[in-house]
């Protein structure tokens, strides 16, 4: 089986080609946008793969949440790439995708939502235990039990958000990312089991529908216009 994952949620993008269980993933040059890099990116890695569009069978993207900008792009590209060639497409979500970059079974994925707020999730075994929700850092839903890793960016944003959950989890990992490779680990046994969808059907999932504080919002904060 040969497909491409991207991942392109946060400022850190890539792109990820399965071949048969072998990975090989690129990572986004970092300041530069993903609308602007993506494709180019998985040029060069079905080039170095000796391998071209025509031979892929599917599209596989992080759907969300995340940056709105980085998912339109994601699910903008996997689809014109599954459009072109007459491929499935497989969503997969962010924090799944984040959950399963961890070497634990309970891990509570904590993503970066900007604004001040939280992408929490909590997942055992891979899957999630309740609805993925945003959230101020001081008021994530807290998990119940021993053995939980809390994960993800937000664990550096956020101090509060350390100080809440400290005492409810073991461990913390603020280096993880949702990563294309995770993304290609994910869609591989959904693709084998035909669960891959048509590419106008795909679509982000976002969460929340705002996408910026207002110039009010953000002097109230003591920022700047």
């Amino acid at each position: 089986m040969l497909f491409l994952a991207i991942e392109s949620s946060t400022d850190a993008g890539s792109v990820a080609l399965w071949r048969d269980g072998q990975i090989t993933e690129r990572h986004c040059a970092p300041g530069q946008p993903s609308s602007a890099t993506l494709l180019p990116l998985v040029a060069e890695l079905l080039a170095d793969a000796g391998v071209t569009f025509a031979d892929l069978e599917a599209v596989a993207f992080g759907a969300g949440p995340g940056s709105f900008t980085g998912l339109r792009v994601a699910c903008g590209v996997a689809q014109g790439l599954a459009f072109a060639h007459d491929l499935p497409v497989v969503p997969v979500g962010t924090l799944e995708a984040m959950a399963a970059a961890v070497p634990a079974a309970r891990v509570a994925v904590c993503l970066d939502a900007r604004m001040n707020e939280v992408y929490y999730g909590l997942f055992v075994d891979g899957a999630a235990v309740g609805p993925i929700g945003v959230y101020p850092p001081a008021a994530v839903p807290l998990p119940v039990g021993e053995g939980w890793v809390a994960a993800g960016n937000a664990l550096a944003a956020y101090p509060a958000l350390v100080e809440h959950l400290q005492g409810h989890v073991g461990s913390m990992q603020p280096e993880i990312l949702p990563t294309a490779a995770a993304v290609a680990r994910l869609a591989a046994p959904r693709l084998e089991r035909a669960e891959g969808i048509d590419a106008g059907d795909a679509l982000p999932v976002y969460i929340r529908d705002k996408v910026a504080f207002t110039v009010a919002e953000r002097l109230a904060q003591g920022g700047k216009a």
